[in-house]
Parts: C-alpha cells; sequence; structure tokens
C-alpha cells in the first residue's frame, strides 16, 4: 500500500469523488482520499492522500487555496456558473474603474451564503440534492477570508482574477456578489485552483499521467511524484524514540523528556516530527513546557498495517506489500 500524497491535475468533467475512484482502481488500493472537493467544470490542484496521509485530509482541506476563475458579468444562474439555467440577463454599464473597485471591496473576511449547487449538508441531505429536487432551503452565512484578489485583465463583461481564501470559500458565489454588487449580476465562467498549501499546478500531473507512469515503471516510478507523510511537516521539529520510549509511542501515549531525543530544545507548544531509531515517521506531537512531556498531536502508526510493512529510506514510509 502506497502512503503519502499525491498533486494530481483534475481535469474538467471529472468530479473529485471519480478521481478518487479511479486512482483506486490504477494503483489497486481502497485506502484514498481528496482533500476539498472541485466542480466537475473546474480543474486543477486536487491532492490526494494515499493510505496512512488519508489522516492528513482534514488538515490539508483547511489550508489557503488559489483559484484563476473568469467572472463574466451580466448574467446570473442557478448554479452560479456558466453551466446552469440563466435567471437574468442585464447589460454591464459600470466603468472598468468601477468594476475593480467593486471586485477588490471582496478583500478581507465576509459573510458568503453557500450555493444550493453544493455538497453540503441540511438536516443530512446535500444541497445540490435538493437543489436537483427543485427544493430550496435557507442557508446561514458562512464567514469566510478573501486574502488577496489580483485582477489579471478586464475585458467587459468579462474579468480574468486570481483569488488566494480561506477554506469553504466558493469562488461561484464571489462572482455572482460581486455582480450584485454592481447592479448587474455575475456568474462564474471558468475556474481553474492553481495552488492549495504547498502543493502547485506546475506541479500537478493528470490522471493518464499516473497511469502511464505505473505501467511503465511500476509503483516504484511513482514515487518520485509522492511526498511522504514526513515530508508535509518540513517545519517541525525532529525527535527520535529510543527502544525504552517505543511502548509510549505505539500506544499514542505522552512521552516524558527522558523518552525522546530532539534535534535541539523543544519550545512550548511546537510541533514535533516522531521517528524510531531505524528512521521510520510514526506521529506529530506537541512539547508542553510546563508538563515537561511530548502530547500526541496525531498518529499515523498502525499496527495492523506494519506487521508487513516495507519502508524505504529514513523518514519515509511509503508502501507495502
Amino acid at each position: 500500500m502506497i502512503h503519502g500524497v499525491i498533486n494530481i491535475y483534475k481535469e474538467r468533467g471529472f468530479t473529485s469523488h471519480d478521481v478518487v475512484g479511479k486512482l483506486r482502481g490504477i494503483l489497486r488500493q481502497k485506502k484514498i482520499g481528496h482533500t476539498g472537493t472541485l466542480d466537475p467544470d473546474a480543474e486543477g490542484v486536487l491532492p490526494v492522500c494515499l493510505g496512512k496521509a488519508t489522516k492528513l485530509c482534514d488538515l490539508l482541506t483547511d489550508k489557503e487555496k488559489t483559484y484563476r476563475a473568469v467572472l463574466l458579468l451580466g448574467k446570473t444562474t442557478d448554479t452560479q456558473d456558466v453551466s446552469g439555467t440563466v435567471l437574468s440577463e442585464a447589460p454591464v454599464t459600470a466603468e472598468e474603474e468601477k468594476v475593480r473597485e467593486a471586485i477588490l471591496s471582496f478583500v478581507g473576511d465576509y459573510d458568503q451564503i453557500p450555493p444550493m449547487y453544493s455538497a453540503l449538508k441540511v438536516n443530512g441531505q446535500k444541497l445540490c440534492d435538493l437543489a436537483r429536487a427543485g427544493k430550496e432551503v435557507e442557508r446561514k452565512p458562512r464567514r469566510v477570508t478573501i486574502r488577496e484578489i489580483r485582477i489579471e485583465k478586464i475585458d467587459l463583461p468579462r474579468v480574468t482574477m486570481e483569488v488566494t481564501c480561506s477554506k469553504g470559500t466558493y469562488i461561484r458565489t464571489l462572482c455572482q456578489d460581486i455582480g450584485e454588487n454592481l447592479g448587474c449580476g455575475g456568474c462564474m465562467e471558468s475556474l481553474l485552483r492553481t495552488r492549495v498549501e504547498r502543493f502547485t499546478l506546475e506541479d500537478a500531473i493528470k490522471l493518464g499521467e499516473v497511469e502511464a507512469i505505473k505501467a511503465e515503471k511500476g509503483l516504484d516510478g511513482l514515487m518520485e511524484k509522492i511526498l511522504p507523510i514526513d515530508g508535509m511537516f518540513p517545519d517541525a521539529l525532529k525527535a527520535v524514540v529510543p527502544e525504552k520510549g517505543m511502548k509510549a509511542l505505539v500506544n499514542g501515549n505522552s512521552l516524558k523528556e527522558n523518552q525522546i531525543r530532539p534535534e535541539r530544545a523543544a519550545a512550548d507548544n511546537e510541533r514535533v516530527r516522531v521517528y524510531d531509531e531505524a528512521g521510520r515517521f510514526y506521529a506529530l506531537y506537541r512539547y508542553e513546557a510546563a508538563e515537561k512531556q511530548y502530547r500526541l498531536e496525531k498518529m499515523f502508526y498502525d499496527r495492523e498495517e506494519e506487521q508487513d510493512g516495507i519502508h524505504t529510506g529514513a523518514g519515509r514510509t511509503l508502501y507495502q506489500r
């Protein structure tokens, strides 16, 4: 089984779930999860967690993301993008500078109402399922943060812009809200996700490339495309647990200072990558100065999976047979 994160370029027409399904077939393993849904018509970066790295899914979903979007002014649809049914059309009378001001006014925190065509659930039902059944329910606004908007091109009624935002932000809804602010309406014409945390568009590979590499070079050929689990935390302090502390480690217990050897003295609340003496990565801990101990934050060791584990290099627990 492969353990790590692969940066997939999700192509138009695939759902994020489709990507997971196809990777399960290519890699012949079930334990795979994606890190944040992209609409079927959207393209771009989709980090996919493999094996024990699925424990990272929530951490990556929470990360900052960057998109390149084309806003189409003068039109609103039920899906907030051009794939939906047109609800209204209006001329775009605003000058270019007014459009620019309206767009940039959304930088910062704002309360965004999630769209009906989304995977969010209300009373156990997905909003998109309710929308397809012709039902609309009240959605509470959610505070999101637009960290930066860089306007690349204005060719009215279209605006191409790069948006860096917090988790939970719907770019479709941002486009509609900008159009509403200008009084002419708006929707999203296209969307490309260019970054999720450290994963960028330049390093993303398509499913066809994954399949081709595996066919030509086998699983070993894919390893250079996969970030090992501990590679997600390069800035965390590294520490080794000697044999006398291993029982506490594998049980997920707190570690006393005499049970662990950090590369240097840990600061209070500092995150620590924990390895055994053979260089195998086990868990993330945090140091508690007041208690003089290290407390478990996230465990990646699995006793059953490790029975027949094959480790390839220090800290690179990548796959098992």
